[in-house]
């Protein structure tokens, strides 16, 4: 949908003396030289550290497109940033609108819309060509803390607030379509493969399976001791992460006909601290490593089989609220209560 900031689409500036490579369509460049040092580059990131500055707080949530081509940010700020994952990783768009921070924020699957949840009460839908807000969510009744569009079929979100709901809105329609009243606040939420279910994580420290046709609560995962602060779904869709302030990430079992105890991994090393925020988690493409932030300032990657710790990266100088894994390349984007954003290949 983006072209590389070389192919001059939404760039008024063409490229500077020196950087005439970065002219070339950056599908040529998938083999790339040996680095400075004679080390034998895995990415097409410009270099093997990106930072990206520009918001001025704490950024709360980062995410790649489904491309991989571009980066957006929501920060307590109010603001979320469009970045370019190539060249200078330029930010070239800002969406305002949100009368308060940007706690999480989702690309839908085909990459045209973004849609953030904020303790403003509201979500948001906006389009990524424009850079307008294209729907406005507001039903909810305190902060919402998650929302999570679905994979397929019709264009829906669920989003989870404080007033302790979770509920349903399809993009084409005005107000929700359902609400799935919890009693405690609603931290996290996330589809299941199919968007026939939806899971839900909070204050009372279990996940939630909701019934999507029956409107009613199918299965109750108990394990983590403390509150859930972010859940992702696998990339095949069988099992769901979960991060806890009981300072453990955890798997989850999904399949159909699963044993009973469908807590199949725990993770531990990463810190939750007093400052409570909510620290996402999420998968690697293939499924092969999980990743989160952590209060410590540290990124954390695991191995899933051997649930060794891989990497322990340094750079940031906060707490880190959230790392993503790039959906195609060996690259992991992290983003922090410093302000700040790192690409950094792997």
């Amino acid at each position: 949908m983006f072209a590389a900031p070389g192919d001059n689409a939404l760039v008024v500036s063409g490229p500077r003396p020196g950087t005439e490579w970065a002219t070339v369509p950056h599908s040529s460049l998938q083999v790339q030289a040996p680095g400075p040092g004679g080390k034998q580059r895995t990415s097409s990131l410009e270099s093997p550290i990106m930072l990206l500055t520009g918001h001025q707080s704490a950024i709360y949530t980062m995410k790649f497109n489904p491309a991989g081509t571009v980066i957006a940010s929501g920060s307590h700020d109010k603001d979320i940033f469009l970045w370019y994952v190539h060249g200078e990783c330029k930010n070239f768009m800002v969406f305002r609108g949100h009368k308060n921070a940007v706690l999480d924020l989702q690309w839908t699957t085909d990459g045209t819309q973004i849609i953030s949840a904020s303790p403003d009460k509201t979500l948001r839908a906006w389009d990524v060509e424009t850079g307008k807000q294209v729907k406005k969510m507001a039903e909810h009744s305190s902060f919402v803390n998650s929302c999570c569009p679905s994979r397929r079929g019709p264009p829906l979100v669920v989003s989870g607030s404080d007033d302790g709901t979770a509920k349903l809105w399809d993009l084409r329609q005005r107000g929700a379509i359902q609400t799935f009243p919890d009693k405690y606040q609603i931290t996290a939420v996330s589809f299941s493969d199919a968007a026939d279910k939806i899971f839900t994580g909070g204050l009372d420290n279990d996940v939630k399976v909701w019934d999507l046709r029956r409107n009613e609560v199918s299965m109750t995962l108990q394990g983590h001791s403390d509150m859930i602060t972010g859940m992702q779904l696998s990339p095949d869709g069988s099992y769901l992460l979960t991060n806890g302030m009981d300072c453990t990430l955890r798997v989850w079992d999904m399949r159909p006909y699963a044993p009973q105890n469908r807590c199949i991994k725990i993770f531990t090393g990463h810190q939750h601290n007093f400052e409570k925020n909510l620290l996402k988690c999420g998968w690697s493409p293939d499924g092969s490593k999980v990743t989160t932030g952590s209060a410590d300032r540290m990124v954390y990657i695991w191995d899933t089989t051997s649930r060794r710790i891989l990497y322990k990266l340094p750079g940031h100088n906060g707490s880190v609220n959230e790392t993503m894994f790039h959906p195609t390349e060996p690259i992991i984007g992290s983003c922090g209560s410093d302000k700040q954003i790192y690409l950094g290949e792997i």
